[in-house]
């Protein structure tokens, strides 16, 4: 038996019920017309997702719960549409929708509470399978963290097809891992499996959609692109089963199944994934946050650099705003360098001068030293929420993963902003999406966005005659080992030892990491794109004693 099925990669906004079902019944009209016999949506995508504390207020699930019956409504025909909603409980649910009316409802069993997820706080977990029978195929439904458990009970049913709606958020290599487990699960059960997940962004998440099909043996049948909202239409050939349903729709054998050719979609680079993630994740938090415009201090450094970059390509030149700030130590290179960037892009940039502001300060306060360097950096960040209140645009916090774990930034001065882009990338990363960046540039005949001395010269804040981050830290490619086998692994004192580091960097390190939580508290949100953010990934207390060396 063949079913033509359907998979709706696309990008919903949390809370905007309304535009999401308009949204939902878009697809569901340009999957009738192409004869599809099934046709699935990601994960709560009626709320968006994910929804935290708002799943847990009675109003929001009424709201959703009215929402998803109204869409049923207006679904008509012979197509059967699986949709995610949220429902009482709460109830992290999809509801089977066929000819206006909600047929089936199942309830996701199995609640992740690890990473940035707290689905035990949110959600009651659900506790039977379902099993729906379309054109005489057993189509058996899970949800996202439920088939990364044992799916013996499903498989025990011997059903036709598997359906899995998904909300899975995008991190490095993450691609791989979805496929390997798709595979698994197919040949556990013996069966087509059919996983479709969303795009877009939410706060600090992005989600890449890479939605899957395979066939019984793990086969790969299609595969979508990765962050691009489509509708992948494939036609499976399923197995004839008697599994003893739960819901029947229709028992006889579907007619005019689409014919399509297979499609699967090339994979990204590792920095091609990571640039589309940064992109998207800025793109959808200014946009679904009703934000035009952005500004960006434009130091002349790396990191000012890519993060004008990656909002060029997220909101077009126009809507991004440079500012160079140069105090009375800024070099004359950093300033050209500025100017070569706002120049090669095209983006609106201005000088605002900081020496006169902070002379003032200074002639009324006595500072030295840090105190003097903080200075500096907390008059531009005074100067750029100027601007932002001014004119409207949000402001780009600047700062790196490397910087953030060892507290290298100044609060209430390079830590100002609506949101960081690059926050959970390291040093050695910055350095390499920008070369990335420059050569995808230069092979579509562009001139490339990132000044050549931006990325090969000496990292300087250029607080103090002749500053060089080397002054305060390790060389960054040094750090960043330590950093990613501290913070992102958990590796303590002595497995740090037992990788081969010295005894006094791996203490300074872990000191420098230790007292800044207090700092990366008060940062603005960035996409998240490795398995360990700062944030919800990685909850530490900003008191506390315990000292890993």
């Amino acid at each position: 038996m063949k079913l033509s099925v359907a998979l709706a990669q696309i990008n919903p906004t949390v809370g905007d019920l309304a535009g999401n079902c308009t949204l939902i019944s878009s697809y569901v009209l340009q999957a009738q017309e192409a004869g599809v016999h099934i046709i699935v949506f990601p994960e709560m995508i009626v709320t968006g997702y994910p929804v935290e504390d708002l799943a847990l207020r009675p109003s929001f699930q009424d709201a959703s719960i009215e929402a998803v019956e109204k869409l049923a409504s207006r679904i008509s025909g012979d197509i059967v549409a699986v949709v995610g909603y949220l429902d009482k409980g709460p109830q992290n649910a999809v509801a089977v929708i066929h000819d206006g009316k909600i047929k089936a409802r199942y309830v996701k069993r199995h609640l992740p509470n690890y990473g940035v997820f707290d689905e035990f706080r949110n959600f009651s977990a659900g506790t039977s399978d379902l099993i729906i029978r379309i054109h005489g195929v057993d189509v058996a439904i899970a949800i996202c963290e439920d088939i990364w458990h044992s799916m013996a009970s499903i498989a025990a049913r011997t059903p036709g097809l598997v359906v899995v709606p998904n909300g899975s958020p995008f991190e490095r290599n993450k691609d791989d891992v979805r496929l390997a487990l798709v595979q698994q699960r197919a040949r556990e059960i013996n069966a087509p499996l059919a996983y479709v997940n969303m795009t877009g962004g939410q706060d600090d998440l992005v989600f890449d959609g890479d939605t899957i099909v395979v066939d019984h043996d793990g086969t790969l049948l299609a595969r979508a692109s990765q962050f691009d909202d489509q509708l992948v239409i494939v036609e499976i050939e399923t197995q004839e089963r008697t599994s003893n349903p739960d819901v029947i729709i229709s028992e006889d054998s579907a007619k005019n199944a689409k014919t399509i050719g297979t499609l699967i979609a090339p994979r990204l680079s590792d920095q091609a994934e990571m640039w589309s993630a940064l992109v998207i994740g800025l793109r959808d938090y200014i946009r679904k946050n009703g934000f035009k415009s952005v500004v960006v201090g434009l130091s002349g450094g790396i990191d000012s650099a890519l993060v004008a970059a990656i909002a060029i390509d997220a909101l077009g030149a126009s809507n991004v705003h440079g500012v160079a700030m140069p105090s009375k130590y800024s070099s004359d290179h950093s300033v050209e360098d500025a100017t070569a960037l706002a120049k090669a892009s095209g983006i609106s940039f201005r000088t605002v001068s900081i020496a006169p502001m902070v002379e003032s300060y200074m002639d009324n306060l006595e500072l030295r030293g840090i105190a003097e360097e903080n200075l500096q950096a907390r008059v531009r960040g005074t100067t750029l929420m100027g601007i932002s209140n001014q004119e409207g645009h949000i402001v780009l916090a600047t700062g790196n993963k490397s910087e953030l774990a060892v507290g290298y930034s100044t609060l209430y001065g390079d830590a100002v902003g609506g949101f960081a882009p690059i926050k959970d990338i390291y040093k050695t990363d910055v350095w390499a999406l920008a070369s990335w960046r420059n050569a995808e540039a230069l092979a579509a005949g562009e001139v490339p966005p990132i000044p050549e001395r931006s990325i090969t010269k000496e990292p300087s804040a250029e607080l103090r005659p002749d500053q060089k981050d080397s002054d305060s830290l390790p060389d960054y490619p040094l750090l960043d080992r330590v950093l990613r086998l501290y913070v992102d692994e958990d590796h303590g004192f002595d497995a740090l030892l037992r990788v081969g580091f010295d005894e006094a960097l791996i203490r300074r390190v872990i000191s420098l990491v230790d007292k800044a939580e207090y700092k990366r508290r008060q940062y603005p949100p960035g996409t998240k794109v490795s398995s360990r953010a700062f944030g919800k990934d990685r909850r530490l207390p900003m008191t506390s004693r315990w000292n890993e060396s």
